[in-house]
């Protein structure tokens, strides 16, 4: 999965400190982020690599540290004062950069992403609306007229594998850009328990009952800012379908043998479905023997 990078390891650390020549800047336009080409492969700029190029850095805006990845560290750069102006480096999209980067750099995207979003979700202050500043000793904004203190939030989100047998239920959102099939998905609501969301958003996105809940695995989601929860459940009553179509656009029991061109290392979704199919393939060399 996006995370799974190999021997090196993220340090999520917060530490107080301006980038070096050498570091990795980081920078969005919305969901699109500064990338450039290096050999054949999307990577991230560094600090160097925009100086050289032509960019004018404002110098009044403040880089925020974000992590680092084994020795190489990533920093949140908010303003460029004209993005339009390169010939190194480009816009791409956050689903450009899954698809043509190493999962090191997707990794650090998607959770630099994350803090991007909380950074400018916390601008202001929710409890009296004034300025926050970053804090200097750990990650967290505070308000200097108020003292509110905030924090990064992490999103819990259940993934569920609705197995029928040799059948699993595939699923497909509705006005998304991400159009293959995918998994009933959904957000803990407040007071509810991770089973029982399995259990709720199943029945709302498909009227589908389902029993013998066992947890897997999770995922760190930073595009929505999410802790996606894998489960699998089992088909627990009625197979009918009924859809909710205000959430997907398709919903269907799809056998085994379907899924035998899943090759989506990258999510949880993907690892789930290819996780099925290998069970239900070992089941079946099994009984033709």
């Amino acid at each position: 999965m996006v995370q799974d990078i190999a021997a090196k390891k993220l340090y999520n650390e917060y530490t107080n400190k301006r980038p070096a020549q050498t570091d990795y800047m980081v920078v969005f336009q919305q969901k699109k982020i500064l990338a450039r080409k290096l050999h054949g492969r999307i990577c991230l700029p560094r600090l160097s690599d925009l100086l050289a190029d032509g960019m004018s850095l404002n110098e009044n805006a403040d880089s925020q540290y974000l992590f680092r990845i084994n020795e190489e560290q990533y920093f949140l750069y908010p303003d460029l004062l004209n993005p339009d102006v390169m010939s190194d480096v480009q816009w791409i999209s956050l689903a450009q950069i899954r698809s043509q980067a190493e999962h090191e750099i997707c990794f650090a995207a998607y959770t630099a992403y994350h803090l991007y979003q909380w950074y400018q979700s916390n601008r202001f202050c929710g409890c009296c609306g004034s300025r926050t500043v970053p804090g200097q000793q750990e990650r967290m904004l505070y308000c200097t007229q108020c003292g509110n203190q905030i924090y990064p939030r992490i999103s819990p989100a259940v993934i569920v594998a609705v197995t029928n047998g040799d059948q699993i239920l595939l699923t497909r959102y509705a006005n998304r850009e991400y159009q293959r099939y995918a998994l009933v998905a959904g957000f803990t609501e407040i007071g509810e328990t991770a089973e029982e969301t399995v259990r709720r958003e199943v029945m709302e996105e498909t009227g589908v009952s389902v029993k013998n809940i066992r947890y897997y695995k999770s995922q760190p989601w930073g595009v929505d800012g999410n802790l996606l929860l894998g489960y699998f459940a089992e088909l627990d009553g009625s197979a009918e379908i009924r859809m909710d179509e205000q959430e997907l656009s398709a919903a269907q029991w799809a056998g085994w043998e379907d899924l035998k061109d899943m090759d989506d290392s990258f999510s949880l979704t993907g690892e789930m479905m290819r996780v099925f199919y290998e069970q239900q393939r070992n089941h079946f060399i099994k009984s033709e023997v």
